[in-house]
């Protein structure tokens, strides 16, 4: 199994302690079963069961101990494509329609989180999108329009908008409503917790090795350690392209991000509502802010899928991180107490592959590329309840992020 983060993680240290699931010890059965204990995974672990389905989930690890702990709890409704570029490329009636599902997302992730019994970090917050260089404000313009004639809640301020509420001018941003952020790391254990109390069963430390078709259509997942798991429905969600599906979908492309978290802040007055900023270059530079006062900030992405090894290389990218931070935000004196690398993916059309194996019936993916993978993770989790229970056909997204469009290879 590779490395998918190295370096010191910040979000283990703001939980005390979690709850451990025993390992698989013998032979279940299940209405579903979900492979993944990530936030793919768990969200969906939570809304099935949440719908009365009978849901068993193996993780092979530990529950959010891969990509959640390296992620930066941005949730946001616009995506690294922006609504322009979508499109021109799938038609810009389903671009709108992805956009205002993701929006949609976002009020059933707020929606989870007033449910929990537990603080999970989750704040609303605006999010500040603004033009990297005065070549980039014609497109920002225009995105501009596109969102708000997609009737989003959206905002566009000019330089001097920015320079008012900021210590910093851009040539012009815009500044959307109704994103959020949160603590991925408590969120993925308390919503865990939360299903496993009203009787989703997971196991942790299962290693899921393959699966097979049984007489009659159902499935049989075998574990490691020897014994097995059936059930009517299989829900992949690994994060990113399982075995099952290797080499059918066209060129999925992996990189590597650079993460940052700073020493506490005593004053981010300058920062305007703490709002989540990010920017048009590509790679684009994004970051928050934490409960007590920390920046997380990362960029930097280069095309390797591998997390850098290197101390002095992987410094040598803090310190470049940290200085672009600061460039923001001269007056505040930061430090990086955190700092690590991971892996992520893209694919083809910068949407997440969604729903129904072409081949296999009743088996199901939650595979995030891109940078919305919580939002994402949600969409899943709707959209997969909805191809079991036989009303996905109301979703108007099925078939823009569905494993038959276009991206899928021909065979």
């Amino acid at each position: 199994m590779s490395e998918l983060h190295i370096g010191r993680m910040y979000w283990p240290t703001t939980v005390a302690d979690v709850r451990r699931y025993a390992p698989l010890s013998g032979n279940v059965k299940a209405d579903v079963a979900i492979v993944g204990g990530g936030m793919s995974g768990v969200t969906c672990a939570h809304e099935l069961s949440r719908a009365g389905m009978d849901v068993v989930l193996a993780e092979r690890g530990e529950i959010a101990g891969e990509s959640t702990t390296a992620s930066t709890g941005l949730l946001q409704f616009c995506n690294d494509i922006m609504l322009t570029d979508l499109s021109n490329q799938i038609g810009k009636h389903p671009a709108r329609m992805f956009y205002k599902a993701c929006r949609d997302a976002m009020e059933q992730l707020a929606a989870i989180a007033d449910s929990l019994p537990y603080e999970i970090g989750f704040k609303r917050r605006s999010s500040l999108y603004y033009a990297s260089s005065e070549q980039d404000l014609p497109k920002l313009k225009e995105e501009f329009d596109a969102l708000s004639a997609c009737g989003l809640d959206v905002a566009y301020w000019t330089g001097d908008d920015v320079a008012k509420q900021f210590p910093f001018r851009k040539p012009g941003a815009i500044l959307t409503g109704g994103d959020a952020e949160v603590n991925p790391f408590r969120f993925v254990h308390a919503i865990a917790e939360s299903a496993f109390e009203q009787g989703l069963r997971i196991y942790e430390g299962t290693d899921i090795t393959s699966r097979e078709t049984l007489q009659g259509g159902s499935h049989r997942l075998h574990a490691s350690s020897g014994h097995h798991i059936d059930a009517e429905h299989v829900v992949y969600a690994v994060g990113y392209e399982p075995e099952s599906l290797r080499g059918r979908l066209i060129k999925p492309s992996f990189g590597r991000t650079f993460v940052i978290v700073t020493d506490k802040q005593r004053d981010l007055s300058r920062w305007h509502d703490r709002c989540l900023l990010w920017e048009t270059a590509r790679p684009y530079l994004y970051l928050r802010t934490t409960d007590d006062g920390r920046i997380i900030a990362g960029g930097l992405d280069e095309a390797v899928r591998e997390p850098l090894l290197g101390g002095q290389s992987r410094q040598s990218h803090n310190e470049k991180l940290l200085s672009r931070v600061q460039a923001l935000f001269p007056d505040l004196p930061l430090t990086a107490d955190f700092a690590w690398n991971a892996t992520f993916g893209e694919s083809q059309d910068n949407l997440p592959f969604i729903g129904e194996d072409p081949d296999w019936p009743n088996v199901y993916y939650s595979l995030g590329y891109g940078g919305n993978g919580t939002v994402y993770s949600m969409l899943a989790a709707t959209l997969i309840g909805q191809l079991i229970d036989g009303t996905a056909d109301r979703n108007p997204i099925k078939d823009i992020v569905s494993l038959s469009r276009a991206t899928l290879k021909e065979r």
